[in-house]
């Protein structure tokens, strides 16, 4: 476990220094806010696009050697970089877009083999751990991007970034012990829609589908109206942009902490409701805050503290897909929620970018579907209900 946490850690590193970097590049060599929306997007489609190959091949193959293929897949794909001027920008989307298509097939298998590695019962520890490993990447693959490009431009990126995946590299290449066996199989389609199928038939996945959904579209319009509320009602600048951002990661390490004392306590279910219902409430206190102060230390610590039930809440999430289906199908299962909260996220930018000179409204509104969607989970039967037997069957063949 401790390989492939080194492995996730060095891999969202490198994103994070590719997402600080790339838009940059083209809002300089652009001056347009639009362009640089567009690199966002770039970065976006390929988690939905490309769903039913990666959750197919995430059960077909060995995961680690996927893991290990993409990894390389990185290093070759953002090579172009080395020789970009900012009068071909067009590479940096290019570059973008063959990254963030790779990372779509690293995560369903990272996840999957989770539970490959320590069992159902240790996902919600692990998810902790890599949970924690997540907000160091965050913090480190942001300060780097943005350093590396300041001291030496999109080159100098790309060096740094190919250090990171080949250390990445060297803790995939020894073989895990996982417990997943991949056999050879029918067409690809057909798996794929049987993972589908599975969904279908699984009411508990209908309920955290329809929760996790709610908080996709939440997320999605703070992305779109974050940084207008920094500037226009807080007035605290770019600086504060970027420094309320960062500190949200503070909150995640916390919660990382707080997962490996409740991991065994306390189940997915209630970790997943409880985290989406605090971070509600914080919301609802932060975007309400400016009616008191608009003092920028009141923030720093609203957005530590709302880090803390985000990352409670998303290793409950985690853990519940994770063991929600017979490991031979966890790929797909993976696969189709990230593609879904993919499409939440897009959907919440759009409705925040129509809805802007609704803000305040807007600011709860995304407030309101965190609170709501911990209360669905938490008030939906917990009883457990076992998936479609033939479905679960057909699954694992």
């Amino acid at each position: 476990m401790t390989r492939l946490w080194l492995a996730a850690v060095c891999s969202e590193t490198g994103e994070w220094m590719l997402q600080i970097a790339l838009p940059i590049l083209v809002y300089q060599a652009t001056g347009s806010a639009a362009s640089t929306a567009a690199m966002m997007i770039v970065g976006l489609l390929p988690a939905v696009l490309l769903s039913p190959a990666a959750g197919v091949l995430a059960d077909r193959l060995d995961r680690r050697k996927l893991l290990l293929a993409v990894s390389v897949g990185q290093t070759v794909v953002a090579a172009p970089l080395l020789g970009m001027s900012g009068s071909a920008v067009w590479f940096g989307y290019l570059v973008m877009a063959g990254q963030a298509s790779l990372a779509a097939l690293f995560e369903p298998a990272r996840n999957a083999l989770v539970r490959d590695l320590v069992g159902p019962d240790g996902v919600t520890a692990a998810n902790g751990l890599l949970g924690m490993g997540t907000n160091v990447s965050r913090l480190a693959g942001a300060w780097l991007g943005g350093l590396l490009f300041a001291s030496g431009g999109i080159t100098v990126v790309y060096l740094g970034y190919a250090v990171v995946l080949l250390v990445a590299v060297g803790a995939l290449l020894k073989p895990f012990g996982s417990r997943h066996e991949p056999q050879p199989r029918g067409p690809a389609i057909r798996e794929w829609l049987d993972g589908i199928d599975l969904i279908r038939r699984d009411r508990r996945l209908w309920v955290i589908g329809t929760a996790m959904m709610m908080g996709a579209v939440s997320q999605g319009l703070f992305l779109a109206l974050f940084v207008p509320f920094v500037l226009d009602v807080l007035g605290a600048g770019a600086g504060g942009v970027g420094l309320l951002r960062g500190v949200q990661a503070i909150g995640g390490l916390l919660a990382g902490a707080a997962i490996a004392v409740l991991a065994r306590r306390v189940a997915p279910r209630k970790l997943y409701g409880w985290g989406a219902v605090v971070f509600g409430v914080l919301g609802v206190v932060t975007w309400n805050g400016p009616h008191l102060t608009t003092a920028l230390i009141v923030y720093i610590g609203l957005f530590i503290a709302i880090g803390i039930p985000g990352g409670v809440a998303v290793s409950g999430l985690l853990a519940i897909l994770q063991t929600a289906a017979p490991s031979a199908a966890t790929g797909r299962l993976m696969s189709s929620a990230i593609a879904a909260m993919a499409l939440g996220n897009a959907l919440g930018m759009l409705i925040g970018g129509l809805g802007a000179a609704w803000s305040p409204l807007m600011l709860n509104l995304q407030a309101a579907l965190n609170l709501a969607s911990g209360v669905l989970v938490l008030t939906a039967r917990s009883a457990k209900h076992a998936p479609h037997a033939a479905v679960a069957e057909q699954a694992s063949r």
